[in-house]
């Protein structure tokens, strides 16, 4: 059985209206307590996870947005039950590992990279045929990073020149096991294996030249699934035996830490600030920005030390800092690579020369995110400049003259740092889209209103 036609979707970013159009202002005094949302990157995982285990599981504190509800429809479509509360609990009636079902409609996947990937991983050993779509930025980032080595477990793929989104997906129908050498430092690459690897019989290994968020490992464990790894000549080795079972769980999902940054930043760098942040994940291949900002000299303290959904995680108070220059090194890039924009906002507060090294990622994200940073920067007055795929930033302690428009071209990230650069410049800057924060970070206009933050229409 063949899903319908495939209907590739178009946004049309020329019919927004004017209450689209934001302006952020100077602010200063920040002050407060705030609770960040669920963790983008585990809750797209625990729903996936949630599905496959035979079973009721609860998810507390799960990121209800536009990208993790893309997940969510498509496991739906897949034959799991999933009821999202108003309080951001989730309860999922999982169907078991080798029981997806054939979806009846292409799936729309809108903003979510993330979404995607994974499930592109997942439906790869299933005998069934699936057509995937996203919107007008998803449609333009490359696919055949995932794709590729997914070939490999019998999977047929058929992207559009060869490429991109849509594609129409032929599962294999008798998978087979492989090990698989990363290229790139990707851990949507590394989970598409793994989630394939689960319907597979046998033994499927992915090796790691660096190591990269490890969420999906964590949380096969928190769902009793065996996970073996360990290090070898300098390489991170992850293997699975496919087709066993995921139990259910009842499960809390952390704060965000990528979302964390931008209220952290703006405590930091508005002046007379002092925030409170509860909730906030800390894992070790996710604490890029966090390392960065304590060379800065950040003022930033870390309490209440604990486990949550086998995570580590702090609540955090950030102080007014008069922050330093810093120098990137490019292999920090796999633990903070959503946080350069407002690592870039950052560092136009200091005095003097900062260099984020090897970021040619950034050019394949929601946009191409190094010339999103450049443009947001330069545009509000910023001297900055991109060089290969170095990003070099003049910053001034005094702040930016601000006054320009930006232009997220659906870029969430570059719409929230453009936000909280509005409020440290010496004139309102104007962001034309904000409906996009709402795939990582619903509440963010709210939440900055809260400390203090002067954002307006």
């Amino acid at each position: 059985m063949s899903a319908k036609p495939l209907l590739t979707m178009n946004q049309d970013q020329k019919n927004k209206t004017l209450s689209s159009n934001f302006y952020s202002s100077k602010s200063s005094d920040l002050n407060g307590e705030i609770t960040i949302p669920g963790d983008k990157s585990i809750s797209h995982r625990c729903v996936i996870l949630s599905s496959l285990a035979i079973g009721e599981s609860k998810i507390n504190g799960l990121l209800n947005s536009s990208d993790v509800n893309c997940t969510i429809n498509a496991m739906k479509s897949f034959g799991a039950s999933i009821d999202m509360s108003s309080n951001d609990e989730c309860t999922v009636n999982g169907i078991g590992i080798g029981s997806l079902k054939q979806p009846d409609n292409p799936l729309d996947f809108g903003n979510s990279g993330t979404a995607v990937r994974l499930m592109l991983g997942l439906v790869s050993t299933y005998p069934i045929e699936t057509h995937f779509t996203g919107d007008e930025s998803l449609t333009q980032r490359p696919m055949r990073r995932v794709t590729d080595p997914l070939t490999d477990f019998g999977a047929n793929f058929e992207l559009r020149n060869k490429e991109f989104l849509p594609i129409v997906v032929k599962g294999a129908n008798l998978p087979i096991p492989i090990t698989y050498e990363m290229e790139v430092a990707s851990a949507q690459v590394k989970s598409a294996i793994l989630l394939a690897g689960l319907n597979t019989p046998g033994i499927t290994t992915v090796v790691e030249k660096e190591k990269t968020r490890d969420h999906t490992e964590t949380l096969l464990k928190y769902y009793g699934y065996e996970i073996s790894q360990e290090e070898r000549n300098n390489k991170n080795f992850i293997s699975l035996e496919g087709q066993k079972f995921l139990s259910p769980v009842n499960i809390k999902v952390p704060g965000d830490p990528s979302s964390a940054a931008y209220p952290v930043v703006a405590g930091l760098i508005c002046k007379n600030s002092n925030i409170k942040i509860k909730n906030v994940l800390l894992n070790p291949t996710r604490d890029g920005l966090y390392r960065c900002l304590d060379e800065m000299g950040a003022k930033i303290t870390y309490s209440n030390k604990r486990n949550e959904a086998g995570e580590i995680t702090y609540d955090l108070e950030v102080k007014s800092s008069s922050l330093k220059p810093i120098d990137v090194p490019a292999d920090r890039a796999p633990s903070m690579i959503d946080d350069y924009p407002i690592l870039a906002v950052a560092a136009s507060l200091t005095n003097g020369i900062s260099i984020f090294r090897g970021l040619s990622e950034l050019k394949v994200k929601e946009s191409d995110r190094l010339l999103g940073i450049y443009n947001f920067l330069s545009k509000n007055g910023i001297e900055a400049k991109i060089d290969s795929n170095n990003l070099i930033i003049n910053g001034s302690s005094g702040g930016p003259k601000g006054g320009g428009l930006v232009e997220t071209n659906l870029d969430h990230r570059i719409a929230m740092s453009s936000i909280i650069l509005g409020m440290v410049s010496d004139e309102p800057i104007r962001i034309d889209d904000i409906e996009t924060i709402k795939t990582s970070f619903p509440n963010f206009i709210e939440l900055m209103k809260k400390l203090g933050a002067r954002i307006s229409v």
